[in-house]
């Protein structure tokens, strides 16, 4: 079993970039990840629609915590890029290839 759960990880590793075509993530997963990636780049907002999508998936009480996640990994990221910190390893990503 923990084969196939590691398989599965490795599916979703390789379809990250384009996550909301992929089979490889649910819904659930996808809404997440779109409300992220608006919450993460500078020139995309979260929009009403982003959070009715969460609505199905998550209670109010887990969208304020998977905002907190969010904005804390998100700013955690720009301190270690402003202190030049380099990565500890803990997080192994592969290129994408479409770049």
């Amino acid at each position: 079993m923990r084969v196939l759960q590691q398989e599965g990880q490795e599916a979703k590793l390789d379809d990250v970039h384009d996550f909301e075509t992929s089979n490889a993530f649910t819904e659930q997963e996808k809404a997440a990840m779109a409300y992220a990636e608006a919450m993460t780049f500078s020139d995309r907002n979260v929009t009403d629609e982003m959070v009715d999508r969460l609505r199905p998936h998550f209670d109010d009480d887990a969208i304020v915590e998977l905002t907190a996640l969010i904005a804390f990994q998100n700013a955690s990221s720009k301190f270690n890029a402003a202190l030049d910190l380099p990565a500890q390893g803990l997080c192994k990503m592969r290129t994408p290839t479409h770049l």
